[in-house]
């Protein structure tokens, strides 16, 4: 139960507590270490056990260059007593550090291919030969960046000749680890998922109506921003189409019941965009109070893991940078994401006259996948008909 390391991903940082008791013997990894998932970091064990074959297990030292520190692992003096066995991590994760591998001859394996089942799978759906493959998991292990590497074919040498040469002055600017996984992010979606949009303006004069009632009632007490509002109005119409509450995972569609909606947050490395879990069963009110906290996490690095790994529907949201209308790309696995500009007077028409209101224009990004056009028009104008009635988000 001690808390005996802290791993920095892409998105936050997590405290690793020992599994089980013993003494902490050997750390193999130092603050600052790159590790892959699944390599050890130390080892606890009984006072006499032999330790010899952890000798030189030691991980990769990050690149000489300058740039941030991806992985952190803390510890507390040899001999001290801890309460677990160091154990590989369960899975694979998008917040291990990728390398890219080349079809070659596996090591010996008596015959059998180790492979992860997501390795297995991918493999299967594109006609990779695991056979050909060298893996870079634990224990020479093909897991899922192998086959993902093998798909996309030999990758570039790892000091490619210039095409040009730079400009004056110009030096090559090393990605951090938020940048580097939101390019693989992004990438992976605009590649992957055939995306459409929908566009709607809508008529937020009542809601600053009703935003401003709120705020002036309750003054310190409570303070409820537009988001919180369009957060609250998507969940309700994430309730009733369901469909758009999806994941699109391995050639199928995971419809889910609880409704996490993600709210894009920019930090000074980049977006990140974690979940207001269960919004299905919060008021407007709890909305709310569970966004701030959110952003105040987010920005100290103290998010929980389903906050940032269990979104099912997002709303970006650039309206506080004065900007007309954003479109924005899907985050994988989810099926869409709305995407919302400023709050600005236009003019509409109400009972036949043209009237200066307040107009916000929201755009859904959508997955073809999952979902065709006259779905998402429907979805959006759901949206649209509960901020012109933002009475109903109160109920």
């Amino acid at each position: 139960g001690d808390i005996i390391a802290e791993i920095e991903t892409d998105k936050a940082n997590v405290e690793i507590e020992a599994f089980e008791s013993g003494i902490f013997r050997k750390v193999l990894a130092q603050e600052g270490d790159v590790i892959e998932v699944g390599k050890p970091i130390a080892v606890i064990a009984s006072p006499d056990e032999d330790l010899s074959k952890y000798d030189g297990a030691g991980v990769a030292k990050p690149p000489a260059r300058s740039q941030t520190p991806q992985t952190q692992a803390s510890a507390p003096p040899a001999q001290a007593p801890a309460s677990a066995q160091a154990k590989p991590a369960p899975a694979e994760s998008e917040t291990a550090q990728p390398k890219a591998q080349t079809a070659a001859a596996p090591a010996p394996t008596n015959g059998r291919v180790r492979a992860s089942p997501v390795a297995r799978k991918l493999a299967e759906e594109k006609g990779v030969d695991l056979s050909r493959l060298r893996g870079s998991g634990p224990d020479g292990r093909i897991v899922r960046r192998d086959v993902e590497a093998a798909i996309a074919g030999t990758p570039q040498p790892a000091t490619p000749e210039p095409s040009a040469a730079p400009p004056p002055g110009a030096a090559p600017v090393p990605l951090s680890r938020m940048r580097q996984a939101i390019a693989r992010r992004m990438s992976q979606s605009k590649r992957e998922a055939p995306h459409y949009y929908v566009t709607v303006d809508i008529d937020m004069t009542e809601e600053e109506h009703e935003r401003h009632q709120i705020n002036d009632t309750f003054k310190r007490e409570l303070h409820v921003s537009v988001n919180d509002f369009i957060v609250k109005a998507c969940a309700m119409a994430l309730a009733r189409h369901p469909i758009f509450n999806s994941w699109f995972v391995n050639g199928a569609i995971e419809q889910h019941e609880s409704i996490n909606v993600c709210i894009g947050i920019a930090l000074d490395d980049g977006l990140i965009a974690p979940a207001i879990l269960d919004c299905q069963s919060k008021s407007l009110r709890e909305i709310s109070q569970a966004s701030k906290s959110l952003i105040e996490r987010a920005k100290s690095g103290a998010l929980k893991p389903e906050e940032y790994s269990g979104g099912t529907f997002t709303v970006s949201n650039l309206g506080p940078y004065d900007v007309e209308a954003l479109i924005a790309i899907i985050q994988p696995p989810q099926a869409a994401i709305l995407g919302v500009g400023s709050v600005r007077e236009a003019a509409v028409v109400r009972d036949g006259q043209i009237l200066v209101g307040r107009v916000m224009k929201a755009a859904l990004s959508a997955d073809h996948r999952v979902t065709d056009g006259a779905q998402g028009a429907q979805f959006l104008h759901e949206i649209r008909r509960l901020l012109e009635n933002p009475a109903s988000l109160l109920i």
